[in-house]
């Protein structure tokens, strides 16, 4: 029998409880497709004390857990932690740069530091595998790194945050406001106490940025992802949404555009309109979903629990049994040095079906002043609903779709309109997604 392959665990939380449970109950199917046993030598967490529902006494514990690497004992380390930078970053570089492979879920690592960590792994010969880091138990990263590997991908959309999407089809199913839903979110363990990377789009941007690196093959540029997040997004958009036939989600949506020898990066994380003939809008609850455009496969839909003990989990011992395998390849397709640097595009002549919402003071000549500006910036309204609200402040919900036109003068409009005392909140805009 070949030898085990050794790994050290730092992070014994949800996730890394659920590797263990995964290597111990399904061993023996792990050892057959893997060609060898995988076995947890050492483990490493905030407070030994704490229960987890798993026997740790079997292994090694590690106080420090940058220290794992450099073990004699350990051919692999598995980051469980999270974070970007501090201790979780001093461990990657350690495992690297002691010849060892590194499996992470850690996309906020990722985001910020892959290029740097895989041109590490790259000169060390160790792999980097970080399946578990975008859409939890969804082989996404090895779907379009390997299944689709054939193909030019020019577009990537996706509902990458599974809090996100809980919350508004909730709202949907519910008739609830945002707020409310939040905190059922929170009272489930879908969200966090400080939810801001959730519902702000920061944690749908992290996992864009990789996916697109590894779609296009182009350098990871985390500093020009646009996120915009769900927050202000209200029952009464939804059921607007409805009457119209369409489902509000956060999408991450990337795609490239030639300009002239070189090509533009345009990456955005924003509420949407999905029309319900789009694969997207069938995607409830805490789930996750990519949609890759490939030139000759086609459309790929990746579909399935985005987090969770079990399936995030699956993902790390994927990348685990690879590495058992002998699979090397590079971390975002092709080698760090061949990444295509991409300039970021520019938006404005974008074209497509706009809606926006205004928040306005129920007094007259308010609908005119808004119509006025949408003239004066050559947006022409497809269609237009205005609903008074039943509060004590008055306010008046006046929402509106536009004709297919050019991202710059929706822009241009809310431009004209800003500073308004007609307006008593910014206007939500969410643009309409093509089918």
């Amino acid at each position: 029998m070949a030898e085990a392959l050794r790994i050290a665990l730092a992070g014994v939380g949800t996730v890394g409880a659920g590797v263990i449970r995964l290597l111990s109950e399904n061993a023996a199917l792990l050892q057959a497709r893997a060609g060898r046993p995988i076995r947890v030598v050492a483990v490493s967490a905030r407070d030994r004390g704490k229960h987890r529902g798993v026997d740790l006494s079997r292994f090694d514990w590690c106080d420090d857990m940058t220290e794992m690497a450099a073990r004699d004992d350990v051919d692999a380390v598995v980051e469980l932690v999270g974070g970007a930078d501090g201790p979780a970053l001093t461990l990657a570089r350690n495992t690297i740069r002691s010849g060892k492979a590194l499996v992470t879920a850690n996309k906020a690592m990722i985001a910020h530091h892959g290029l740097a960590l895989a041109e590490a792994a790259e000169a060390a010969g160790v792999p980097l595998k970080f399946e578990a880091a975008v859409a939890g138990g969804i082989p996404v990263i090895k779907g379009l790194r390997e299944g689709a590997a054939a193909n030019l991908i020019d577009k990537v959309q996706g509902i990458l945050n599974g809090t996100c999407n809980f919350i508004l089809s909730t709202m949907e199913d519910t008739g609830r406001d945002f707020a409310d839903v939040l905190a059922e979110a929170q009272a489930k363990g879908f969200a966090e106490a400080d939810p801001t990377l959730d519902i702000e789009g920061i944690d749908a941007g992290h996992k864009l940025a990789i996916l697109a690196a590894i779609a296009f093959g182009s350098r990871l540029d985390l500093d020009h992802v646009s996120c915009e997040g769900i927050a202000r997004v209200r029952a009464a958009d939804i059921a607007r949404a409805r009457d119209l036939g369409f489902v509000i989600r956060l999408i991450g949506e990337a795609d490239v555009e030639p300009d002239g020898s070189a090509s533009r990066l345009l990456q955005r994380v924003r509420p949407c309109l999905v029309p319900d003939n789009h694969p997207l809008a069938h995607v409830d609850g805490p789930t996750n979903a990519v949609v890759a455009e490939g030139n000759f496969s086609g459309r790929l839909l990746f579909q399935g629990a985005g987090a969770g003990d079990g399936p995030t989990a699956s993902a790390v011992v994927a990348d685990l049994i690879d590495i058992a395998r002998g699979e090397r390849g590079s971390p975002f397709s092709v080698p760090v040095a061949q990444l295509e640097p991409m300039a970021p595009a520019e938006p404005g002549d974008r074209r497509g079906h706009t809606y926006i919402r205004f928040t306005v003071a129920d007094r007259p000549g308010v609908l005119a002043e808004i119509t006025a500006a949408m003239r004066d910036a050559e947006v022409s309204i497809e269609s237009l609903i205005q609903t008074g609200q039943a509060e004590e402040s008055g306010e008046v919900l006046v929402a509106m779709v536009t004709h297919e036109g050019p991202e710059r003068c929706v822009t241009e409009a809310l431009r004209l309109l800003d500073g308004s005392p007609s307006l008593t909140a910014p206007p939500l805009v969410m643009p309409i997604l093509a089918a």
